[in-house]
């Protein structure tokens, strides 16, 4: 058995392998090992009396889905190793062989998967020889692949960090870079001589997509896409040892045809998960999602990972929204239907792949059953909405005038199975009565089987006059007929005596014998016929696999649509208008997540505008009075307007975003060795390079990370880069706590100052939340540090410095402005384009300039820092 063991295990040294020993799938050696850890189960031994032991732990066959689907869960690979044959009939080792690998990208089943999230298996290959590479993605659960090709390798990562893949197959020795580490994904090496050949890759494809060349599938110049397209295909192959005709067509990504938000921008909008990485309240698919179905859930997350950057496809759901929107009676009868509908493209897949339980079949009926009702509602709304509402929903109408109820699978469902089947296939109990002849007679044996027996007995009683006769049963004989020797006479010719007793005979017939035979079989008989009839009905309903895809994606878009135009009622926002422009005007806007954590009543909206005169928003204001916030909704409220969504705000007018870049919040990332403040310059590096015309750049606190000079110079000559990008400028909002900055208004042309509004009362700040035109008077930071915690006699000390510092200012306008001044003269050249100084002394020759590029700023302590500034500001006055 061990010698059997360790051949099958040599080819899959990597994945636990779950071996069938009778009732038990057992693990041995390093899996036991493994498995006895991961699953809390007990670890034991084979041969606990030997030197050598054999670790080993098993599971129950039939509960061992629930144990492979934990192991999955924490990136295992699991091999199943079952009996191809029954041990009864065994000459000896009875046979094994490996009947399928279990693997995270792989899974299909409900409890391994989050119904409203895709589970990815993706495939990445990049090609230094031809500076060109391919990403594929497929959710093998539902038959869905996509991919992209690119000339850069880092958009490749991106993209895969964006997808968020279980199972990331690379070519062997291939790593992800360490910028990447935050893929949560476990790592398969593929072979590229084989999973990444081109010329397999390609007759992979065509055979999987059923084609005659790669132009049909628009791969025909997309060598490496082609290749990780293929790399997929083969480790299907490898792992699920058998067809996989589910496969939906594969198509490209189009990305001129969606907004890009990169996975930067995803985290820094907590679109998906908090900045902790956690999931649920907090995000904005929370707050968006209002779905009921698994499928209309899937399609929110894809439509906010691709919003759509074209005026048609935004309008054409956004009226569809807007035919929910406008009848909360419609909609709230369409929820409480589409509550019974499950998922019909994860079931279906299960279907074709034969993995189908007894279970999936009655959600399939129940979920069809659904689908007339919620036809006949659009329909009724459709006939009663006059011509001009009637045009608010194209994408509907389109949708009825294709829909398919398939009353025949439905019917076929219906008339075939019990309400409630057990569930596996191979032990019976699974049909109606009435469905076949053959096995209404068998169902009527197995479970009436005592009752015909008593009627044959009630039967001969009366044709021979035998009212003592009874019917008996033992293991020798089966059943039989016993009667007093008093009856003997009377006992027809056809009774056959079998044995006698002191007192009585027994007896035997042969319709008793036929009855007999019928019942023991029965039972074996029932289990098999049901087993066949269930295999037919599967290819049958398999058959449909495109039909049940339509209808899936059909209720995914009303469900889609129906839940946009729920969350919009219940959080009150309304519908914007879209258009080809640049202009952003959003009137009393709100960020829709802050509002949902913190409560309507106590949020304070703003309003915005960018245009031709204001394409630039420089915001300034202290911690925590709202500024990330308002950067925050704008750009979240941009995302929604595309995907068809209404937007918190009392009116919105939103021109045209084609990719939204967020620099928002600090943080190091220790695992690969940068600091905050490289995070931060990464990421603007990125926006620098890669904005457009139409995108939205939403920046907070750029520069903070360094010294206060270098920070204010970085950040000065990235508003500069960004007003001069585009003909014309980069749509921004800049968030700064450099109120040098605001000097540029007027200087920048399109920059305008803005700022959050703070009050002071009796020695406290009151926050106002008010988006307000014009720069913030001061920073307030000691006030902030008060209402943060700060020790009263640190906060009293750091009032007397800035009262130190504030009359030693020859500027009677305060601090801010005396720093901003002072700022402007050191550094004329460099940052204010075409100004000079006084004395028309070249910069790098400047006193102040020379001994600034000498000074060590990080020996310098702050009492140090401040009386060398103070020395420059009376020399610079001097003079």
């Amino acid at each position: 058995m061990f010698e059997q063991y360790f051949q099958i295990k040599e080819d899959y040294p990597d994945s636990l392998l779950f071996f069938r020993m009778g009732d038990f799938y057992e693990l041995f050696y390093e899996d036991a090992e493994v498995a006895a850890r991961e699953l809390q189960i007990a670890l034991t031994c084979r041969n606990p009396n030997s030197d050598v032991k054999t670790p080993m732990c098993g599971v129950p066959h039939h509960a061992a889905k629930s144990y492979i689907s934990q192991l999955i869960d924490k990136g295992y690979t699991v091999t199943l190793c079952d009996q191809v044959e029954d041990p009864k009939q065994a000459k000896g080792l009875v046979k094994r062989a490996v009947t399928r690998v279990f693997t995270p990208g792989t899974v299909v089943d409900d409890d391994t998967l989050a119904a409203k999230s895709n589970n990815f298996l993706a495939a990445l290959i990049w090609d230094e020889a031809k500076s060109a590479g391919g990403l594929s993605w497929m959710d093998f659960s539902t038959g869905q692949w996509s991919g992209i090709q690119s000339k850069n390798e880092t958009d490749l990562w991106q993209w895969a960090l964006k997808i968020n893949p279980r199972e990331l197959i690379l070519p062997q020795g291939k790593a992800v870079p360490a910028q990447y580490s935050e893929i949560d994904a476990r790592i398969t090496p593929a072979p590229s001589a084989g999973y990444f050949n081109f010329k397999s890759a390609c007759d992979n494809l065509l055979e999987a997509q059923n084609v005659a060349d790669l132009e049909s599938l628009d791969l025909e110049d997309k060598v490496q896409l082609t290749q990780a397209c293929g790399a997929m295909l083969s480790y299907l192959r490898q792992t699920q040892l058998q067809e996989f005709n589910h496969l939906g067509e594969f198509k490209p990504l189009n990305l001129s045809k969606f907004m890009i938000l990169d996975e930067v921008t995803e985290r820094n909008l907590e679109l998906f998960k908090r900045l902790d990485g956690k999931k649920g309240k907090g995000t904005l698919l929370a707050v968006l999602d209002k779905t009921i179905t698994p499928m209309g859930g899937r399609l929110l997350a894809l439509r906010l990972k691709q919003p759509w950057r074209d005026l048609s496809p935004i309008e054409y759901n956004q009226r569809a929204v807007t035919f929910f929107y406008d009848d909360d009676s419609l909609r709230s009868r369409v929820r409480d239907l589409l509550d019974t509908v499950y998922d019909l493209e994860r079931l279906s897949t299960r279907v074709v792949l034969g993995r189908a339980t007894p279970k999936d079949f009655i959600s399939l009926r129940e979920s069809l059953k659904t689908l007339p009702p919620v036809q006949e509602i659009l329909l009724t709304a459709a006939r009663r909405t006059d011509e001009e509402s009637l045009a608010i929903a194209p994408a509907l109408r389109t949708i009825i005038s294709k829909w398919d109820n398939m009353e025949d699978v439905g019917e076929l469902l219906e008339k075939a199975l019990v309400d409630n089947p057990p569930p596996v296939i191979t032990e019976g109990g699974l049909f109606k009565v009435g469905y076949h002849p053959e096995l209404d007679e068998f169902i009527e044996l197995t479970e009436h089987g005592e009752s015909t027996l008593a009627d044959l007995l009630q039967q001969e009683k009366e044709n021979n006059d035998l009212p003592k006769l009874k019917l008996g049963f033992n293991k020798v004989f089966g059943y039989y007929f016993e009667i007093s020797k008093a009856y003997k006479g009377q006992v027809p010719d056809y009774f056959e005596r079998r044995q006698t007793l002191v007192n009585s005979e027994r007896y035997v017939t042969p319709q008793l014998k036929e009855l007999e035979e019928k019942l023991i079989s029965a039972s074996d008989k029932r289990k098999t016929l049901e087993y066949n009839l269930f295999q037919k009905i599967r290819e049958e309903v398999a058959k449909n696999r495109s039909r049940f895809m339509f209808m899936a994606d059909a209720v995914a878009a009303i469900d889609f649509w129906q839940g946009l135009a729920e969350a919009a009622r219940v959080n009150r926002w309304v519908c914007p208008e879209i258009h080809a422009g640049m202009e952003v005007i959003i009137e009393e806007g709100r960020h829709p997540v802050v509002e949902a954590v913190q409560g309507s009543a106590n949020y304070i909206p703003n309003s915005l505008t960018i245009d031709e005169k204001r394409r630039i928003l420089l915001i300034t204001g202290p911690n925590m009075a709202g500024k990330s916030t308002v950067l925050r909704q704008i750009a979240i409220m941009g995302i929604m307007a595309q995907i068809g969504s209404y937007i918190p705000a009392y009116k919105g007018r939103i021109g045209l975003i084609d990719r939204v870049f967020s620099r928002v919040g600090a943080s190091d990332n220790l695992a690969q060795g940068q600091s905050t403040f490289m995070v931060e310059m990464m990421e603007t590096a990125r926006i620098l390079r890669q904005a457009s015309k139409r995108s939205l750049v939403i920046l907070d606190e750029i520069g903070r990370g360094t010294s206060t000079f270098d920070g204010l110079a970085l950040a000065w000559a990235v508003v500069e880069e960004l007003s001069r990008r585009a003909r014309g400028g980069i749509r921004t909002l800049f968030a700064t706590h450099y109120h040098e900055l605001t000097s540029l208004e007027g200087v920048i042309d399109g920059l305008r100052n803005f700022n959050i509004a703070v009050r002071e009362w009796k020695g406290d700040i009151l926050f106002l939340r008010r988006l307000v035109p014009g720069p913030a008077d001061k920073s307030y930071g000691i006030e902030v540090a008060k209402l943060a915690g700060v020790p009263k006699p640190v906060v009293v000390r750091a009032r007397e410095i800035l009262a130190n510092l504030e009359e030693k200012s020859d500027d009677s306008s305060g601090y801010a402005s005396s720093r901003r001044d002072s700022v402007q003269s050191i550094l004329p050249g460099m940052l204010c384009t075409g100004t000079e100084n006084k004395e028309n002394i070249p910069p790098e020759d400047h006193a102040v300039i020379k001994e600034l590029r000498d000074l060590d700023v990080n020996g310098l302590s702050p009492i140090e820092a401040l009386t060398l500034l103070n020395q420059w500001k009376k020399s610079l006055g001097d003079n």
